[in-house]
């Protein structure tokens, strides 16, 4: 598949090829929605906790004595149905993570990438290089390129580009090898330049 290269003021430049093993295979749904939430779950740091009656600072003196006093029984303080006392079957530190093979990994972002293709929401721009690092450059260039929501993949990186979009609103800077399936649909437009083509080629080819 053919699409045009354009440079940062919105000019077409050229065409390139995007390799139909990687913007042109059949698109996996099911893929996808498991790469997705195997991402999600691995961002879960799953640090909750709370204190069990064994961990709360209280007294384990008995209350009250056990027979004559017309109450219930009670052995301390620390019982789950006291004000301050430990909680039963809270949560605990656990990970969520889950584990998934890099075949299918890469299998799930070759669909991601071959929807957006089929979409029409891949920019290929000749370079991205900027040069100041500054808001204003980044946002005229992508106004140039008609995005109004962008993430931008880079080979490697540039501190000029980088820092620009930095404050960017709606906009995120990506290098190639992190590229994945949350960015890829939570951004309405990926920007890729050649050089970052070769590496995507270099990766999933």
């Amino acid at each position: 598949m053919k699409v045009a290269v354009k440079n940062l003021q919105g000019q077409q430049v050229g065409e390139v090829e995007l390799p139909d093993n990687i913007f042109n295979v059949e698109v996996n749904e099911a893929l996808m929605h498991q790469s997705l939430l195997r991402q999600n779950a691995n961002a879960h740091l799953g640090t909750h906790k709370v204190k069990t009656r064994a961990e709360v600072s209280r007294t384990k003196k008995k209350m009250f004595g056990q027979k004559g006093t017309g109450n219930a029984r009670q052995g301390n303080r620390k019982a789950p149905h006291w004000v301050g006392g430990g909680v039963a079957f809270g949560p605990v530190v656990h990970s969520y993570t889950q584990a998934m093979p890099k075949k299918m990994v890469r299998g799930a972002i070759r669909s991601a990438l071959s929807q957006k293709c089929h979409d029409q929401e891949i920019i290929v721009v000749d370079s991205l290089e900027l040069s100041q690092p500054k808001t204003k450059d980044f946002m005229t260039a992508m106004k140039a390129l008609d995005v109004n929501k962008g993430l931008v993949v880079l080979p490697a990186h540039s501190d000029n580009l980088e820092r620009a979009a930095r404050n960017a609103e709606g906009y995120k800077t990506l290098l190639s090898g992190y590229l994945n399936i949350r960015d890829i649909f939570t951004h309405d437009k990926l920007i890729l330049s050649l050089d970052t083509l070769k590496k995507v080629e270099e990766w999933l080819g």
